[in-house]
């Protein structure tokens, strides 16, 4: 067996996107397989260990959360060593395209998925509902989803006009209600802010025996970017992996967002806008004990002013 290229010395990022699909299928061919998938998708199959991540990523997103403009699979390849299969549009597609369907079809005639001993599904979004939809291909698997959409259909979700040019896409046939494709995993985990309407309501599609929501109030409607500048992310993908992700294991994972100052201001906005200025202020204090938050210290200041 040829060696391995140390996935973590890749650096894609300031490549134009021809060029990086170009190179990125190399390594594809190169440690695995690359399959392009028409004009939008593309699939990158990196081979290491019997553990298996199929994650669903957005060229946009790629570029805007990963430093070296790589997949977020192949950390977990580089320091976990899993296979990493990434399935990446070039824009927010669900991954509603025929080529897709035959991709996954073809992956389950081949047995592909049967050669790990574990799958876990993974995305965030459009890739939250797409990690859903095809985890119906891999009986057992088991799913992470960020802020999932359930469908556009506007037939069953009319109240979300966020996608509204993407209403003409069709998600009534093959693999097209999501919540409907988690039957066949053996678990899967949904994670959103309740304080985000819409979010919180497709959430609540997603309600079904073998499907565990976690709730993130006050952590806004970007919780991938967040989980990774928290470090958080390959912690929870582990914690699905090793079967020990749990309300109190969540729970005390999520304490770092006490350091996230995004999460604390968003905190303090909604404990001053209910008006409890005694509860501002000993969040200021907490806050300032521990970092170094110039609004806060204004805040703190501007209270004890009027108090």
């Amino acid at each position: 067996m040829q060696d391995q290229t140390d996935l973590s010395t890749i650096d894609l990022s300031g490549l134009r996107r021809g060029q990086w699909i170009s190179q990125i299928a190399s390594i594809g061919d190169a440690e695995g397989f690359s399959e392009p998938l028409g004009r939008r998708h593309h699939g990158i199959f990196v081979e290491r260990g019997h553990t298996l991540l199929v994650s669903f990523e957005s060229l946009p997103g790629i570029e805007a959360l990963s430093d070296n403009a790589t997949p977020l699979g192949w950390e977990l390849a580089q320091t976990e060593g899993w296979s990493s299969l990434a399935l990446i549009s070039a824009r927010d597609t669900w991954f509603r395209d025929q080529r897709v369907f035959e991709f996954f079809d073809q992956l389950l005639d081949d047995g592909f998925f049967d050669e790990f001993e574990q799958v876990i599904f993974y995305g965030a979004g459009p890739c939250g509902y797409a990690a859903a939809a095809y985890s119906v291909t891999s009986p057992g698997a088991r799913v992470l989803m960020l802020q999932p959409q359930a469908t556009l259909d506007p037939r069953v979700t009319e109240w979300d006009e966020r996608f509204a040019e993407s209403r003409r896409v069709d998600f009534t046939s093959r693999f097209g209600y999501a919540p409907d494709m988690l039957d066949a995993c053996e678990k899967a985990f949904v994670l959103y802010d309740p304080r985000e309407r819409l979010d919180a309501m497709h959430s609540a599609l997603f309600e079904r025996k073998g499907v565990t929501r976690y709730r993130l109030p006050f952590m806004g409607g970007a919780l991938q970017a967040d989980l990774i500048e928290l470090g958080l992310l390959v912690p929870l993908l582990k914690a699905v992996a090793d079967d020990s992700l749990t309300t109190l294991s969540f729970a005390r994972m999520m304490r770092a967002r006490r350091d996230h100052l995004p999460y604390l201001r968003k905190l303090l906005a909604k404990v001053e806008k209910s008006g409890r200025t005694a509860m501002a202020e000993r969040l200021c204090e907490n806050v300032l004990n521990r970092l170094e938050a110039p609004r806060f210290r204004r805040r703190l200041e501007a209270i004890r002013a009027v108090g």
